[in-house]
């Protein structure tokens, strides 16, 4: 039976045959896997099929369709009922979903993934997908200036986590009315019960204090559910709506019901087949909703008007692109701003957030030449890439930037990034000791190997600022993870206007057929380096000074060759730990293919480092000139 109509001719008895379906497909998938959650799928069936009978409007045959609603899954462990659902919709067959899902190459993953052309961003690491999806929420209303919604579905659990506040409250903030979210209050978790249980008032007292509208449901109820769907489609004012379900684990199979012991454990077969009869057997109804009704603009010229939203900044004339005097002291960090305003003078899907410290990352810049692309998410690390995520779901170039200390408290959502195959921009300024007085709290210095274990990421260090344009321009057009990573100090300008900097590649900076030894810097001690350089060089001792702005993928050629021409000797300094950082990957590269380690030097912060001046900082750490200049001593004299 096919059914495509809309919403109004799709009775609510159908829906109730849907929402059976679901859950025997819920069922009938997870056993056949071995491994799912089908009792997370039953509770939570009802509400998709009324979602997806009666509102959700989306062009089944056209998934990139702008005009399109967004469904995410963000308890992503129920999958079965998200991949149910695209059965019961067409998309999918039977026959794979009952023999693809969870099985090696194959697409219906345990995880949602972009694998599948109708999910916008991988879920399963709880806490992500309504965050993901304010930043789709942001692209509707601001940027496509399309009327789709955004639908997201939770779980209770989930609620307890601090990035699904940061999200209701940018939500709210940017009044994204667009945005509904969907509360599957099924009182059960992994381990046993919720922190709140069944208690929904609760749970729409705290959404209502991050300014969201709450609406309360019996989730079973399929005519209270259709009300709160129709309501929260026609909402009355500008705040996004919670909808909070009251809903039963393992509703319609009478032996699991609300039973603590069947979390995330597929039915065994005899059990499967009770259930199904219980449910009414297996049906293969093909049902799909209303269609969306595009509005003809598709974000090209997205809106610059202050007053349109909830901005703190003010426009202006975009700057020419910034060109740099040789020898003049220039912050990276000032650098990344003037090419990010430039970008965005070319490119109108060019984007950028921050995290409230625009004045320090110069993202600030950007939010002035174009503030209708750009989105403050104040203190909230979490959201500000969640949102970027979500953001290039809809095919924008988002650069995100904030202090690089703080990514850390993102790092799930920069993983689950790459995992969703998004394409973003970060930027983390103020690395390293190199920030002086503000202390160890500041100091990013784990942010290279962090950002370096990501998959598929590519991650860069400028040490001047003609380099740091051009390695910005360079990150507007690379695919997944790009990192930039700024110092806060102002040095010298080496390079020219117009200076070419390949990702992967490096710079020699100076070379002779006498080099004795080879000098790895980057950032601040590229500087270093090439002090540390002029020093030995007054003794006598010529040394290879390499630039190695390209952490990941690294210029194996050149440190090969550097290392081959100054007899296995090399010393690398870098502002970071240890661990991860510069030096792990030069040590990666020169023992790839086999090759015999070096005999190497590693200078890094080993220590936890104080208050001070930057300069008193790189000493303490021994990554200034003369302890460079000194372990290259060591080396060459033996």
């Amino acid at each position: 039976m096919t059914l495509t109509a809309p919403a109004a001719t799709i009775g609510l008895d159908t829906v109730a045959d849907v929402a059976a379906q679901l859950r025997v497909d819920s069922v009938r998938s997870s056993t056949s896997a071995g491994s799912g959650h089908p009792t997370s799928s039953m509770s939570a069936a009802d509400l998709f099929a009324v979602l997806v009978t009666r509102h959700l409007r989306y062009d089944w045959d056209d998934p990139g369709s702008a005009a399109n609603d967004h469904l995410i899954l963000s308890k992503g462990h129920a999958s079965p009922l998200l991949y149910s659902l695209f059965k019961a919709v067409g998309v999918i067959s039977d026959d794979e979903l009952m023999n693809g899902y969870r099985r090696f190459g194959q697409r219906l993953q345990g995880h949602p993934t972009p694998a599948l052309p109708w999910v916008d961003v991988a879920t399963g690491s709880l806490g992500q997908g309504l965050p993901d999806g304010v930043g789709i929420a942001l692209a509707g209303r601001y940027l496509d200036r399309q009327p789709y919604r955004v639908w997201v579905l939770c779980g209770d659990s989930e609620m307890a986590e601090g990035s699904i506040w940061e999200a209701l409250d940018k939500a709210a903030y940017y009044r994204l009315s667009n945005l509904t979210v969907l509360v599957d209050v099924n009182r059960l978790g992994q381990r046993g019960p919720t922190d709140l249980g069944w208690d929904v008032d609760a749970y729409a007292r705290r959404a209502e204090a991050f300014g969201a509208r709450a609406l309360v449901v019996d989730g079973h109820d399929l005519t209270a559910v259709d009300e709160a769907l129709t309501a929260a489609g026609n909402p009355p004012d500008d705040r996004p709506t919670v909808i909070l379900a009251r809903t039963v684990k393992g509703r319609g199979f009478s032996e699991v019901e609300d039973s603590n012991d069947w979390h995330g454990k597929p039915f065994p077969p005899d059990m499967a087949e009770r259930a199904v009869r219980e449910l009414g057997g297996v049906r293969n109804l093909t049902v799909r909703g209303p269609r969306p009704v595009a509005t003809g603009t598709d974000g090209a010229s997205p809106t610059a008007d202050p007053s349109a939203r909830p901005v703190t900044t003010e426009p202006t004339v975009p700057s020419t692109p910034a060109r740099y005097d040789v020898g003049k002291p220039v912050p990276t960090r000032k650098a990344y701003g003037d090419a990010l305003v430039a970008l965005g003078a070319r490119n109108p899907r060019v984007v950028a957030l921050d995290g409230e410290v625009s004045n320090s990352t110069y993202a600030v810049e950007f939010a002035h030449a174009h503030p209708g692309r750009y989105f403050e998410m104040f203190i909230a690390e979490q959201q500000m890439v969640a949102a970027a995520t979500g953001l290039a779901a809809r095919g924008y170039r988002p650069f995100a930037s904030t202090f690089a200390a703080f990514l850390t408290r993102a790092y799930d959502f920069i993983r689950m990034g790459a995992v969703s195959g998004a394409d973003l921009c970060l930027v983390g300024s103020h690395a390293g000791v190199e920030i002086g007085p503000d202390g160890p709290s500041q100091m990013g210095l784990e942010d290279l190997a962090m950002m370096r274990a990501v998959h598929g990421s590519t991650v860069l260090y400028p040490s001047d600022a003609t380099s740091t344009v051009a390695l910005t321009e360079a990150m507007a057009v690379l695919p997944g993870i790009s990192y930039l990573r700024t110092t806060r100090g102002k040095y010298p300008v080496l390079y020219p206007d117009g200076e070419a900097f390949p990702v992967g590649g490096s710079k020699v900076l100076s070379s002779s057929d006498e080099d004795v030894v080879t000098l790895v810097g980057a950032g601040v001690t590229l500087h270093a380096c090439l002090a540390a350089a002029d020093l030995l060089a007054d003794e006598g001792i010529r040394a290879r000074v390499i630039d190695c702005y390209s952490v990941k993928p690294i210029d194996d050629a050149t440190l090969a060759a550097a290392v081959a021409a100054t007899g296995g000797r090399i010393v690398v300094a870098e502002d970071h730990h240890p661990e991860g950082g510069l030096g792990s990957a030069v040590k990666d590269s020169l023992v790839a293919d086999g090759r015999v380690a070096p005999a190497m030097a590693h200078l890094a912060v080993r220590g936890m480092p104080g208050s001070g001046s930057a300069k008193e900082l790189l000493a303490w750490a021994g990554i200034d000139a003369d302890h460079i200049a000194s372990a290259a001593r060591s080396l060459v004299t033996g």
